[in-house]
């Protein structure tokens, strides 16, 4: 059984002005999440700011999050590292905390071989019990996991269930569609390609636009799983504008702005990241009066 299937959201993680992790307003934002029906709630990512955390906030995080979801809905939590040592760290103790699954991203920087992302994977998954759900995402990473690869860590490696897919290279996923004949699950990693990634067999996706649009973001994967796929594709479509303003500065900057614009004091980024230049933010709030989200 797949850990999720839906939309779950890529969470952003409030700052308060001094740059301390708001956790009353992580409540709020989580009980809005789980009031729009929001599908999983997916903590410390990329989205969540997780490299600028220390180990403790990271794990913080987590616990808190797993102790107001309470379990009405999966908490997956990223305990992604180039350091295999802190991804199992990471993985363990998201594990104790409470999490339902982890998501692992490929390992940056250090641009492993083929051989090396198999054995970082597997060392990690085997150092827990809870679900894996990988994460490829070349064009941060500098890396990318080979539809083989994947496939056989998936074969291999029994709680290895997943993989997060924000390559683009809709070729590749097919190949690793055929490879694992259904013994994946499969999430879009592109808020803007959901429902082709439905169509080849996917199960969801986890979104950065649910931040912002938990409701509408459901709604694109429950048309289709319903059958609905001409729905889907128009909820889909309609979506675009507001997806490319979304991105048109590095994530999470744009999605963290909207968010304040929508009056939900989530709080400053974290150095490197910086404020939305303000073009930017004009047309980022444009998108979102003309989604009618603001």
């Amino acid at each position: 059984m797949a850990v999720f299937e839906g939309a779950g959201v890529a969470l952003i993680t409030p700052f308060k002005d001094n740059g301390e992790i708001n956790y009353e307003k992580l409540e709020e934002i989580l009980e809005e999440q789980i009031a729009g029906g929001t599908d999983a709630i997916v903590a410390c990512g990329t989205t969540g700011e997780a490299s600028t955390m220390t180990h403790e906030e990271h794990l913080d995080v987590i616990r808190f999050a797993c102790e107001k979801v309470k379990g009405r809905i999966p908490v997956v939590a990223g305990t992604g590292s180039n350091c295999t040592e802190t991804a199992v760290y990471l993985s363990q103790e998201a594990e104790r905390l409470g999490a339902d699954g982890v998501l692992v991203v490929s390992p940056y920087y250090n641009k492993a071989t083929q051989k090396g992302l198999y054995r970082h994977f597997a060392a990690v998954a085997e150092s827990i019990k809870i679900p894996v759900i990988l994460y490829n995402i070349p064009g941060r990473t500098g890396v990318n996991i080979a539809p083989e690869t994947i496939a056989k860590l998936c074969e291999n490696v029994e709680n290895i269930v997943g993989v997060k897919e924000a390559s683009g290279n809709f070729s590749a996923i097919a190949q690793l569609m055929n490879l694992t004949d259904g013994r994946i699950d499969l999430y879009s990693g592109n808020d803007d390609q959901i429902v082709p990634m439905l169509a080849l067999g996917g199960k969801g996706v986890i979104s950065v636009l649910s931040n912002i649009a938990p409701r509408q973001t459901h709604a694109i994967c429950e048309a289709f799983f319903a059958g609905d796929v001409k729905e889907s594709a128009r909820l889909q479509l309609a979506a675009i504008p507001l997806i490319e303003a979304l991105f048109c500065e590095v994530n999470p900057i744009p999605v963290k702005a909207a968010m304040n614009l929508m009056g939900k004091e989530t709080g400053p980024l974290r150095m490197p990241l910086t404020e939305m230049e303000p073009q930017n933010q004009e047309r980022l709030k444009a998108a979102m009066e003309a989604y009618g989200i603001l």
